[in-house]
Parts: structure tokens; sequence; C-alpha cells
């Protein structure tokens, strides 16, 4: 069995579901719970991943947290002048 993604407009998917009952000894119908709960599931992942990747080969470079920190301080305090 294959697996792929269809993407069916909202006011569609009953009369889809109707149109695959006929074939439902061929064609399983699964929700992904990933994009129930968050629609840019797969994407965020893609990104992090990349991000990641990015990290360990080089091409950016993580700063400490300690860095981090100093520069959040010295952004609000260049705000309150």
């Amino acid at each position: 069995m294959q697996t792929l993604t269809v993407n069916i407009e909202d006011n569609f998917v009953q009369d889809f579901l109707a149109i695959i009952e006929h074939y439902k000894d061929k064609v399983q119908v699964t929700k992904d719970k990933n994009l129930e709960y968050d629609p840019f599931f797969y994407e965020r992942k893609k990104q992090l991943l990349q991000d990641i990747d990015d990290i360990d080969n080089g091409k950016v470079k993580m700063i400490s947290n300690e860095d981090f920190w100093d520069d959040i301080d010295n952004f609000t305090q260049s705000l309150q002048k």
C-alpha cells in the first residue's frame, strides 16, 4: 500500500468520502494527528531539522545562553533611552 497526501476543500470532504466509499476495500482514510493539532507541523519540523543541520555544519553560529540574555538586556536598555 502507498501513502499519499490529499488536500480537500472543507466543503468537498463529504462528497470525497462518498466517492471513495466504493473503494473502501482498497483505500484506507486516516487523519494525521500532527496536522489536527498544528496545521503547519510538517513545515515547522522541516525548518527545525534544517536549523539543526545548519548549526551542526557550522553554517549558523549558536550563541551561548549568557550572550543571548546580555543582548536582550542591552536591547531593552536601548529602548528605555
